[in-house]
């Protein structure tokens, strides 16, 4: 039953996610945190930030670990060819209907359209994965409690080096990665002394 569940909710995932990965993000955190519950909130901000580190598509990325988290290799399989399939099959029949009337101008009018709902789509997944790395349970407190103030300056540090240095934003990622690995021994440190 977990397989058909697996394959069937990724095979939604490709078959709704206009825009690319990021805007099936908020597909994703439907299927697995709101409708199966196959993941809590933070576990999903985990698996997107695996998924941007790996190499390959986001969307493929999370399916693929959350299938095998779920029902490991066969479950992986499974969800990542449901998340794949829809798309072959939906490409190739744009190809070639775009090949045959690409000089129709509905089709340009279809296109247009689609650009600000693949925008709108993209913008909120951004301020989702935002939103979970500056507040617990990526929800705004009423007080300070569940603000994250590590995450808010790496967050300011990083933006600044990027826009002032133009660094290859891996080196950043590498850095905020280890500044993340410092700052959680140096948390275990300071309460196991206090």
């Amino acid at each position: 039953m977990i397989y058909l569940q697996l394959f069937w909710s990724f095979f939604q995932v490709g078959l709704f996610s206009i825009g690319g990965g990021y805007a099936a993000l908020p597909q994703i955190q439907n299927q697995v945190v709101d409708v199966h519950h196959w993941l809590s909130i933070s576990e999903f901000a985990d698996i997107l930030t695996i998924s941007q580190m790996t190499p390959g598509p986001i969307a493929i990325n999370a399916a693929t670990f959350v299938g095998i988290k779920m029902a490991g290799i066969p479950g992986a399989v499974l969800a990542t060819f449901g998340n794949v399939f829809p798309s072959c099959v939906i490409v190739l029949i744009l190809a070639f209907l775009y090949a045959k009337y690409k000089s129709f101008k509905g089709v340009e009018g279809v296109l247009g359209g689609l650009r600000p709902a693949v925008v709108g789509m993209i913008a909120s997944a951004s301020l989702a994965v935002l939103l979970l790395a500056l507040f617990k349970d990526g929800v705004i407190p009423d007080s300070m409690a569940g603000v994250n103030l590590f995450n808010f300056a790496m967050l300011a540090v990083c933006f600044l080096i990027l826009r002032i240095f133009k660094p290859n934003p891996i080196y950043v990622m590498a850095g905020a990665g280890a500044a993340g690995v410092g700052w959680y021994f140096l948390e275990k440190l300071i309460t196991v002394a206090g």
